[in-house]
């Protein structure tokens, strides 16, 4: 194989890996790619070598996503091999029998590979929203946040980060892992969101503390209930962020009204000591929520910058979305 072709059969491999241990829409998968690639090959190797990078995956095998997607998945693996090569391929057959025969679950995993070569895995709703709460599912700008955190740790790597809305808790376990904060604090306000990032944090080898000390070796993790609307001065001075992040929750009205509240106050606890960098990331498809958040920072004396883009590089998300990322100077 030419060297650019077996380059091309390495990202085409990568990218069936990274988006289905994350899950991903089985529509986002560069199908025509493969089919290319399949009625160029005599033999079905490389649909053995995507078999090891998915279902096969020692990630996959510890964590699994959906039994559903699992089927799908193979299923549609099997209709592009049918339809290129005569011989059926016994592995791929195997492989769906076996999800045949699984117990369907509520729950799925997602996981997400790391430049370090370690990886985050979550533990998901199997709905796209489950029982009205949009913290038990990763957004995308979840994503883009984690990534744009990775590519600059040193921010997130002194004293206190604080995740407001911290739903699945994605950007926060990429930010413990690859950033290594001294102490890092998940927080919302639903308790089966609050159960489910309890969970994920132990998923992910990390350990809860009860309150927040100094730790040179491992971020010091805390799962905190907090309502935007009824969060005090006194609570948020205790806390004391160094960073203080959020991603894609300004999904409505009231929601953008509560934030900007809690940002306020958090700005009027911190006395002479420094303001804490603060990133907000979300996808940009409500043009009017964007406004009326923009005009309430404003009213609030709250500044803003617009972060430069940049190229997706490491983890999957819908590169159709346009995603956003403010710098706020409390």
């Amino acid at each position: 194989m030419a060297p650019e072709e077996n380059a091309g059969t390495e990202l085409l491999q990568q990218s069936f890996e990274r988006r289905f241990l994350a899950a991903r829409a089985l529509r986002s998968f560069p199908w025509q790619s493969l089919e290319g690639q399949l009625r160029d090959s005599s033999d079905s190797e490389l649909l053995r070598d995507i078999l090891q990078k998915t279902v096969k995956h020692p990630v996959c095998v510890k964590h699994p996503p959906s039994v559903k997607y699992v089927r799908c998945f193979l299923s549609e693996l099997i209709k592009k091999h049918e339809a290129v090569h005569t011989e059926p391929l016994d592995e791929l057959y195997e492989e769906l029998a076996e999800t045949l025969m699984a117990k369907e679950s509520t729950q799925g995993h997602r996981s997400y590979l790391l430049s370090s070569g370690g990886s985050v895995t979550l533990s998901e709703s199997t709905a796209i929203i489950s029982h009205s709460i949009t913290g038990l599912v990763t957004w995308d700008a979840a994503l883009y946040l984690a990534e744009r955190a990775i590519e600059n740790p040193a921010a997130f790597s002194h004293g206190t980060v604080l995740e407001l809305g911290s739903g699945a808790s994605l950007t926060g376990l990429a930010i413990c892992k690859m950033c290594h904060p001294r102490a890092y604090i998940f927080s919302d306000c639903h308790s089966r969101v609050l159960e489910q990032l309890r969970g994920n944090v132990l998923l992910n080898d990390l350990s809860l503390e009860a309150d927040i000390t100094a730790n040179l070796d491992s971020p010091r993790v805390t799962v905190a209930q907090l309502d935007w609307d009824v969060a005090m001065v006194r609570q948020l001075s205790a806390i004391q962020p160094v960073v203080f992040i959020a991603a894609d929750v300004l999904y409505c009205p009231e929601a953008i009204v509560s934030l900007v509240g809690v940002q306020w106050r958090l700005a009027a606890c911190r006395e002479h000591q420094r303001a804490p960098e603060v990133y907000m990331a979300f996808t940009f498809c409500n043009p009017e929520t964007c406004q009326l958040f923009t005009i309430e920072l404003g009213w609030a004396g709250i500044r803003w910058d617009v972060e430069p883009r940049h190229d997706q590089k490491l983890f999957p998300y819908e590169e159709h979305l346009e995603m956003a990322m403010l710098n706020l100077t409390l």
